[in-house]
């Protein structure tokens, strides 16, 4: 609200309508500013949608159409103030009204902090003002806000307890205090990632079931609302903690909630899982800058953002960036950094099945962007890799899908990664399949071996490397567990063994660089490739499409074998 002191100069956040300016990811356009503003008057860009609604809530509005892009036409507004303006529009006041003290939105009741990492906590106070930070047996901080007024602590290393702990933030009067109830100490998860990230537990299989049997107290939910991008980070991220319960996770992300189960399940201590997710979305978006920095085969996205820093220090026309990079990490990622958490899973990659075998770099750029900004070089990171989707192309060299999911499985180099294979469980005619819990489940696998030390099978087979014997050539593979085996996997039931099947899927390239379709057979932990009539081959390629609807190579423990090519 206004301050009584008088009028004041504010930022509001008008009702979302579909094609606001969070969404339609453009912010303040290059070169405005704040400075000159009548102080009596309030400047925002609204959408245009939006002016029948401020006029009947009492405002007058004098137009200034600043610029047109694709997605949105923005208009600043300088809106004067009548008597009925306190329920038109949310108010964010700063400047003439003394600042109180905040803690950033990602800290809320119900939270869960990191255990056995540094609790980082930050927010806003008056510049200079003093603020102390503590948990109740966890230790205390003191600090001194900047000249922007901005703080951040880093308070001990916690274990988790199973006990309920209050968070407080005290500022320099005695009533400038938050105190933050039901906050767990525990283990914390980000689920990110396009629309089958997104895709949430009332639309995925089962859902009268899984919402019903919700009933984890112990897990804690934190989603990013809505869809952001923006130009510059953002600093403070929209949503809150709740509780894992019938009434709260119909929403949430059925991948997120399948892999947050299985932890509880088997960890026994509190998860909170923070969901931020955008359907239709490339990786480019959600990758930092100093991720592109890292992968020297992107020196063309370092290129572009270079050169959108340049035109915003000379005020010139900003280009735009190339793959959308960097926006909706503004929007969606920036805001929750750096809070401490044990690592990422990640669902996506259909935005970019395009883009093939560099996927691998553009993964490598995401990974690498993200543990620098959340401060954590051994931040664990697991992705899915794209389910089988559409009809068979019937050509033995593959395509489609087959060079992206390649390059998601070339991605597994870099450290403290891993990846979920679900070329079993897709859907044909939809790119959405409703199996979301073997995936979380798949996903956890990973995190429970390689993150909380379980001795289990994590992964299906996955490629290690070819041998030419004659005229056939045999592939070995990491993870065969207790052994390989033909499979088949219907619904959510287990996996199960096909005695005398044919392994499905295989192709090889002779000498004249020609693809067969090919037979194959297990032999031990290795597969035996051949042709009839094919001489000197040269590689393999194993479900090397968009649907390979014959793959069934499994390990003993369910677990399917990832598609590659052996070139």
């Amino acid at each position: 609200m206004l301050s009584p002191r008088g009028p004041s100069r504010c930022a509001a956040m008008l009702p979302a309508d579909g094609h606001d300016e969070a969404q339609a990811g453009r912010g303040r356009p290059p070169g405005e500013e704040q400075a000159g503003m009548s102080r009596d008057l309030i400047t925002i860009p609204v959408p245009q949608s939006s002016i029948r609604g401020l006029t009947a809530r009492g405002f007058s509005c004098a137009l200034d159409r600043h610029y047109n892009r694709t997605s949105m036409i923005s208009t600043v507004f300088n809106l004067h103030f009548r008597a009925a303006i306190c329920g038109a529009v949310t108010l964010l006041c700063f400047a003439t009204a003394p600042a109180k003290v905040a803690v950033s939105k990602i800290f809320g009741d119900h939270m869960v902090l990191q255990q056995e990492a540094p609790i980082r906590v930050w927010g806003t106070a008056e510049p200079g003002e003093q603020v102390i930070v503590g948990i109740p047996g966890g230790g205390n901080a003191l600090v001194k806000a900047d000249d922007q007024g901005k703080w951040k602590v880093e308070l001990p290393a916690m274990k988790a307890d199973g006990k309920s702990h209050t968070l407080s933030v005290q500022g320099a009067k005695e009533a400038d205090k938050i105190t933050l109830k039901d906050v767990l100490i525990g283990e914390v998860w980000i689920c990110s990632g396009q629309s089958n990230m997104e895709w949430s537990v009332r639309q995925s299989m089962n859902p009268d079931r899984e919402i019903a049997g919700a009933k984890h107290p112990q897990i804690r939910l934190f989603n990013v609302p809505g869809h952001v991008r923006n130009a510059e980070p953002l600093e403070d991220p929209r949503g809150q903690w709740q509780i894992c319960s019938p009434q709260t996770i119909s929403g949430f992300t059925a991948v997120g909630y399948s892999f947050g189960r299985e932890l509880q399940k088997n960890l026994k201590v509190p998860i909170g899982l923070v969901g931020t997710n955008w359907g239709g979305t490339r990786i480019e978006p959600w990758t930092p800058p100093v991720g592109f920095k890292s992968v020297p085969n992107l020196k063309d996205y370092v290129e572009n953002l270079d050169a959108i820093e340049t035109a915003k220090k000379s005020g010139g026309n900003r280009p735009r960036p190339k793959g959308g990079a960097v926006e909706i990490y503004n929007g969606m990622v920036a805001p929750l950094v750096p809070l401490s958490v044990r690592g990422a899973i990640w669902y996506q990659g259909e935005s970019n099945a395009g883009d093939g075998l560099r996927y691998e770099y553009l993964k490598e750029a995401l990974v690498n962007g993200w543990r620098s900004v959340f401060e954590n070089d051994k931040l664990s990171f697991y992705w899915v890799q794209l389910a089988n989707f559409q009809g068979p192309n019937g050509n033995p060299a593959g395509g489609g899908w087959g060079p992206v999911r390649e390059g998601q499985r070339r991605a597994l180099r870099v450290p403290g990664t891993g990846m979920a294979v679900i070329i079993d469980i897709g859907d044909a005619r939809d790119i959405h399949p409703r199996n979301k819990q073997d995936v979380g489940k798949r996903l956890a696998l990973w995190a429970l071996a390689k993150d909380y030390g379980r001795e289990i099978v994590y992964s299906g087979p996955l490629y290690k490397g070819m041998k030419k014997e004659g005229d056939a050539i045999r592939i070995s593979f990491d993870h065969v567990g207790s052994g390989l085996i033909i499979g088949r996997k219907e619904g959510l039931n287990p996996v199960m063994e096909v005695g005398g099947g044919q392994l499905g899927h295989f192709a090889i390239q002779g000498s004249d660089d020609q693809w067969h379709w090919a037979s194959a057979r297990i032999d031990g932990d290795t597969v035996v490739v051949w042709k009839e009539g094919v001489k000197d081959p040269k590689h393999v390629r194993f479900g090397y499409e968009s649907n390979p609807a014959t793959i069934n190579l499994y390990n003993k423990e369910g677990l399917p074998a990832s598609p590659f090519t052996t070139d």
